[in-house]
Protein backbone atom coordinates (compact mmCIF):
# COMPACT_ATOMS: atom_id res chain seq x y z
CA UNK A 1 0.00 0.00 0.00
CA UNK A 2 2.78 2.39 0.85
CA UNK A 3 4.72 1.55 -2.63
CA UNK A 4 1.44 2.96 -4.12
CA UNK A 5 1.45 6.85 -1.76
CA UNK A 6 5.31 7.17 -3.00
CA UNK A 7 8.25 6.80 -4.92
CA UNK A 8 10.24 5.16 -2.20
CA UNK A 9 11.69 1.84 -2.99
CA UNK A 10 11.28 -1.43 -0.88
CA UNK A 11 14.57 -1.02 1.35
CA UNK A 12 13.19 2.95 2.08
CA UNK A 13 9.88 1.52 3.11
CA UNK A 14 11.69 -1.32 5.25
CA UNK A 15 13.21 0.94 6.96
CA UNK A 16 10.47 3.89 7.42
CA UNK A 17 8.27 0.90 9.00
CA UNK A 18 11.17 -0.76 11.01
CA UNK A 19 11.58 2.51 12.57
CA UNK A 20 7.58 2.75 13.20
CA UNK A 21 7.67 -0.54 15.02
CA UNK A 22 10.67 0.12 17.18
CA UNK A 23 9.41 3.25 18.89
CA UNK A 24 7.17 6.06 19.50
CA UNK A 25 6.98 7.88 16.45
CA UNK A 26 7.21 11.45 16.70
CA UNK A 27 7.84 14.23 13.87
CA UNK A 28 11.20 15.37 13.43
CA UNK A 29 12.71 18.62 12.65
CA UNK A 30 14.26 20.28 9.69
CA UNK A 31 15.60 23.58 9.84
CA UNK A 32 16.38 25.73 7.05
CA UNK A 33 18.33 29.22 7.12
CA UNK A 34 17.35 32.36 5.00
CA UNK A 35 20.34 34.59 4.33
CA UNK A 36 19.70 37.73 2.33
CA UNK A 37 22.44 40.01 1.24
CA UNK A 38 21.79 42.86 -1.08
CA UNK A 39 17.68 41.67 -1.64
CA UNK A 40 18.77 38.12 -3.11
CA UNK A 41 18.76 34.71 -0.52
CA UNK A 42 21.31 32.61 -0.44
CA UNK A 43 20.82 28.99 -2.24
CA UNK A 44 22.53 26.06 -2.26
CA UNK A 45 22.17 22.71 -4.32
CA UNK A 46 21.56 19.49 -3.61
CA UNK A 47 23.92 16.28 -4.72
CA UNK A 48 20.75 14.20 -3.69
CA UNK A 49 18.89 15.80 -6.64
CA UNK A 50 20.67 18.72 -8.07
CA UNK A 51 17.97 21.73 -6.60
CA UNK A 52 18.41 24.58 -5.23
CA UNK A 53 17.11 25.20 -1.30
CA UNK A 54 17.83 27.28 1.95
CA UNK A 55 20.90 25.17 3.74
CA UNK A 56 19.79 23.44 5.91
CA UNK A 57 18.58 19.62 7.17
CA UNK A 58 17.51 17.39 9.81
CA UNK A 59 17.87 18.91 13.25
CA UNK A 60 20.38 16.70 15.54
CA UNK A 61 21.10 15.84 19.17
CA UNK A 62 22.62 18.28 21.42
CA UNK A 63 22.12 21.44 19.53
CA UNK A 64 19.55 24.00 19.73
CA UNK A 65 17.34 24.70 16.29
CA UNK A 66 19.39 27.76 15.75
CA UNK A 67 22.56 26.26 16.58
CA UNK A 68 21.41 23.53 14.22
CA UNK A 69 20.46 25.74 11.04
CA UNK A 70 23.91 27.81 11.91
CA UNK A 71 25.98 24.68 11.69
CA UNK A 72 24.13 23.65 8.32
CA UNK A 73 24.61 26.98 7.12
CA UNK A 74 28.54 26.53 7.66
CA UNK A 75 28.82 22.86 6.46
CA UNK A 76 26.97 24.01 2.86
CA UNK A 77 27.43 27.20 1.91
CA UNK A 78 30.87 28.23 4.27
CA UNK A 79 29.09 30.93 5.80
CA UNK A 80 28.90 31.78 9.36
CA UNK A 81 25.96 32.56 10.24
CA UNK A 82 23.61 33.61 13.28
CA UNK A 83 20.02 32.79 13.18
CA UNK A 84 18.37 36.02 14.01
CA UNK A 85 14.89 35.22 14.20
CA UNK A 86 12.31 31.92 13.99
CA UNK A 87 10.17 33.22 11.35
CA UNK A 88 7.92 30.22 10.26
CA UNK A 89 7.41 26.92 11.02
CA UNK A 90 5.36 24.48 8.00
CA UNK A 91 3.99 21.11 8.69
CA UNK A 92 5.26 19.33 5.53
CA UNK A 93 2.73 17.09 4.85
CA UNK A 94 0.12 19.57 4.44
CA UNK A 95 1.74 21.80 1.99
CA UNK A 96 2.85 21.31 -1.59
CA UNK A 97 6.17 19.90 -1.10
CA UNK A 98 7.23 16.26 -2.76
CA UNK A 99 5.78 13.30 -0.73
CA UNK A 100 7.51 11.31 2.14
CA UNK A 101 6.67 8.77 4.01
CA UNK A 102 8.42 10.71 7.04
CA UNK A 103 6.45 13.30 8.99
CA UNK A 104 8.46 16.59 10.05
CA UNK A 105 7.93 19.89 10.96
CA UNK A 106 10.35 22.45 8.74
CA UNK A 107 11.58 25.07 11.70
CA UNK A 108 12.28 28.37 9.37
CA UNK A 109 15.11 31.04 10.75
CA UNK A 110 16.19 34.35 9.58
CA UNK A 111 19.89 34.34 9.83
CA UNK A 112 22.74 37.15 8.83
CA UNK A 113 26.35 36.41 8.31
CA UNK A 114 28.59 37.54 11.27
CA UNK A 115 31.83 38.01 9.15
CA UNK A 116 33.13 38.25 5.68
CA UNK A 117 32.99 35.08 3.73
CA UNK A 118 33.80 32.95 0.75
CA UNK A 119 30.84 31.01 -0.66
CA UNK A 120 31.58 27.38 -1.57
CA UNK A 121 29.88 24.18 -2.01
CA UNK A 122 29.67 21.20 1.48
CA UNK A 123 29.72 17.79 1.04
CA UNK A 124 26.07 17.37 0.52
CA UNK A 125 26.46 20.02 -1.71
CA UNK A 126 27.23 21.10 -5.67
CA UNK A 127 26.92 25.05 -5.64
CA UNK A 128 26.06 28.00 -3.70
CA UNK A 129 24.81 31.32 -4.55
CA UNK A 130 22.52 34.35 -3.92
CA UNK A 131 19.50 34.89 -6.16
CA UNK A 132 16.56 37.00 -6.51
CA UNK A 133 13.51 35.87 -6.25
CA UNK A 134 12.37 37.00 -9.94
CA UNK A 135 15.53 35.03 -11.08
CA UNK A 136 15.21 31.51 -9.22
CA UNK A 137 17.22 28.38 -10.27
CA UNK A 138 15.24 24.96 -10.25
CA UNK A 139 14.29 24.50 -6.71
CA UNK A 140 14.42 21.38 -4.43
CA UNK A 141 10.73 21.11 -3.66
CA UNK A 142 11.19 18.15 -1.28
CA UNK A 143 12.75 20.62 1.27
CA UNK A 144 11.98 24.10 -0.42
CA UNK A 145 8.83 25.52 -2.22
CA UNK A 146 9.14 29.21 -3.59
CA UNK A 147 6.35 30.56 -0.84
CA UNK A 148 9.14 29.52 2.24
CA UNK A 149 11.27 32.04 -0.18
CA UNK A 150 8.77 34.76 -0.04
CA UNK A 151 7.79 34.41 3.20
CA UNK A 152 11.90 34.98 4.55
CA UNK A 153 11.54 38.10 2.38
CA UNK A 154 8.54 39.37 3.88
CA UNK A 155 9.04 38.95 7.31
CA UNK A 156 11.86 41.63 6.58
CA UNK A 157 8.98 44.32 5.71
CA UNK A 158 6.65 42.89 8.42
CA UNK A 159 8.19 40.86 10.63
CA UNK A 160 4.98 38.10 11.33
CA UNK A 161 5.55 34.30 12.26
CA UNK A 162 3.70 31.92 10.08
CA UNK A 163 2.94 28.58 11.70
CA UNK A 164 0.51 26.05 10.56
Amino acid sequence: MLRTLTDAGPADIAIALGEFATRYVTPQIDVRGAVIEADRILLVREKSDGGWTLPGGFAEVGFSPAENVEKEIFEEAGINARAHALIGVRHKARHEYDADLRDFYKLFFLCETVDTFEIKPGIETTDVGFFALNDLPPLSTDRILQKDLIAAFEYLSRPTVFFD
